[in-house]
């Protein structure tokens, strides 16, 4: 039985941070960073029959064209993904009541709709990118006993061609799941390794008043690549999700608007618009 400490739950039984019980959650759930744009998504659902919200955690879940959808906020960063997928895990493979893990495992479908900086100047912004790969740089996945698999060649090769600063965490290579990439993925999309960064300013080569530990490591990306694959793109969830997702066996698949082109100097004229696109475009393939 897991401890009241470690399974923390609402008086009402939902999961602590999420406030979700287990039949408020579809199969395949769309993850949104920012909370607002939750209704952004399901104002293309059918009917909505669930909407909850606690802290930065926005959940709507209804229908469209047949399929059960839920769309969830994560809020920002790889901290919060940790605990929104424990949590959804929790709903759909722990018995909640008994505080026990089911026998039988359920696999979710997460698809993330977020926003991205484009790292190659041939990648416009207002565009589409899948991610196939992902690199993380937050070293969520190292917490677990339960690690992805090993490779040392990308790692050695990553951080060679960086001159990684030793003090930072090792970075990680995971990969999408194929099913869903095949599913998204469409000549209206790019296609690319996503970088995935453990802040906004510094860890992504900003600079206001402080100055990032290696100013030139943006130009160091953009020039890497693995299996002929380009690092395409910075933003700060995607690594987080797949690796999550591959130690609890979910399936993962993330969907980026360029909003910026980091060497072209450009930020998006129609944010808005372009993220709609995106939102549009994937509900489509997702229901089609």
């Amino acid at each position: 039985m897991l401890a009241e400490s470690e399974l923390i739950l609402n008086e009402d039984g939902s999961v602590y941070h999420l406030n979700l019980l287990p039949e408020d959650i579809a199969q395949t759930i769309i993850f949104v960073g920012d909370p607002d744009r939750v209704a952004h998504v399901s104002k293309y659902f059918d009917s909505i029959e669930i909407k909850k919200s606690k802290r930065e955690f926005t959940t709507h879940t209804g229908m469209l064209n047949g399929k059960r959808l839920t769309v969830l906020s994560t809020g920002m960063g790889t901290d919060n993904i940790d605990i929104v997928l424990n949590e959804l895990d929790a709903l759909v493979n722990i018995d909640l009541q008994k505080r026990a893990i089911k026998q039988k495992l359920t696999s979710l479908n997460i698809v993330r709709i977020g926003t991205t900086g484009s790292l190659q100047p041939d990648i416009p912004v207002d565009e589409f990118l899948i991610s196939k790969f992902a690199v993380g740089f937050d070293n969520l996945p190292h917490f677990y006993s339960k690690q992805l698999p090993e490779n040392e060649y990308f790692e050695l090769k990553f951080k060679n061609h960086t001159d990684w600063y030793k003090k930072k965490s090792t970075p990680y290579l995971v990969e999408a799941d194929s099913h869903l990439f095949s599913k998204l993925y469409s000549d209206k999309t790019h296609q690319g390794l996503t970088s995935t960064s453990i802040g906004f300013y510094g860890p992504q080569s900003r600079m206001l008043r402080l100055k990032p530990q290696d100013d030139q490591l943006n130009e160091k990306l953009m020039s890497f690549s693995y299996n002929s694959i380009r690092i395409t793109n910075l933003e700060m969830e995607t690594a987080g999700i797949y690796a999550m997702c591959k130690l609890l066996g979910h399936k993962a698949v993330s969907m980026n608007c360029i909003l910026a082109n980091r060497p072209n100097g450009q930020f998006s004229k129609t944010p808005s618009e372009s993220v709609d696109r995106l939102i549009q475009y994937t509900l489509e393939k997702l229901t089609a």
